[in-house]
């Protein structure tokens, strides 16, 4: 889930983008100064939530939040302010939450979790969010995904480093088992992790995250929002969150993390 801050004020902003990334490791959490530079973030990619201040240098943020629906009418919007005078109008936009300040970090999770519950709702497939950064996970609407095997989890996060791209049942088991003989007997146990993994993603219903075909696999991007994906796109919540460490569980993810690394040293 992608949450934007606005707020003129940097140390109100800081604590807000802070107290949002303490929710949940899941959440890309993005902070703007100014109504502009939100708006010029929000022309190019969405987000789910925006937690918004009132009381903006360059336009209120009644204006705002109306602006903001227009360019994207599926957002949820949270205001944080410190008047309580504006609710009412707040709420003529629609808003899903109102905040006084100083905002308290246990209101916020509640606000946060309605807004998210809301957008759910309105949307029948599930939110499938990766998260590469550190260990590898995946999360259902921020819940996490149980693998019956390891190595089916380890697949997964192979196919998810490869971008799209179709890999073979031999380049997999080179990956997963390095310098192991792919013989008869590894060939069928390679079977036994696809199946285990094909069989965990069907039981949360997001078994068309993976394409098999003509004996080849591949993860879909477009039906994952992964912060692997969202930091090659330049996404700034993305790149101020990677911390140097790419699925550090896999020895095969160190390449991409030596190309990420290169990434940050020339920006």
């Amino acid at each position: 889930m992608t949450i934007l801050c606005v707020d003129d004020e940097p140390l109100v902003l800081g604590l807000s983008v802070s107290m949002c990334r303490e929710l949940s490791p899941a959440y890309c959490v993005e902070g703007f100064g100014s109504a502009e530079e939100v708006l010029d973030r929000l022309k190019k990619n969405s987000a789910d939530i925006v937690l918004l201040d009132i009381n903006l240098p360059d336009m209120d943020g009644i204006t705002l939040a109306a602006k903001i629906k227009e360019l994207r009418p599926d957002i949820a919007i949270i205001f944080l302010t410190g008047y309580a005078e504006y609710a009412v109008d707040a709420f003529g936009l629609h808003a899903s939450g109102y905040l006084l300040k100083p905002v308290n970090a246990e209101r916020l999770a509640a606000e946060i979790a309605y807004a998210a519950q809301g957008r759910r709702d309105k949307s029948a497939p599930a939110r499938v969010t990766v998260r590469t950064f550190g260990e590898f996970d995946v999360l259902i609407d921020a819940v996490p995904v149980e693998f019956e095997r390891a190595r089916a989890k380890e697949l997964l996060a192979y196919l998810i480093d490869r971008q799209g791209g179709f890999v073979t049942r031999a380049n997999v088991f080179a990956a997963l088992w390095e310098d192991g003989l792919y013989d008869r007997s590894m060939q069928k146990q390679l079977d036994v992790v696809i199946r285990s993994l094909r069989t965990t993603l069907e039981s949360y219903g997001i078994g068309d995250i993976v394409e098999i075909r003509r004996g080849s696999l591949r993860a879909v991007p477009e039906k994952l929002d992964c912060d692997l994906y969202r930091f090659f796109k330049g996404e700034i919540g993305a790149v101020d969150a990677y911390r140097g460490e790419y699925m550090s569980a896999y020895s095969w993810a160190s390449l991409t993390e030596s190309y990420m690394d290169r990434m940050n040293q020339s920006r």
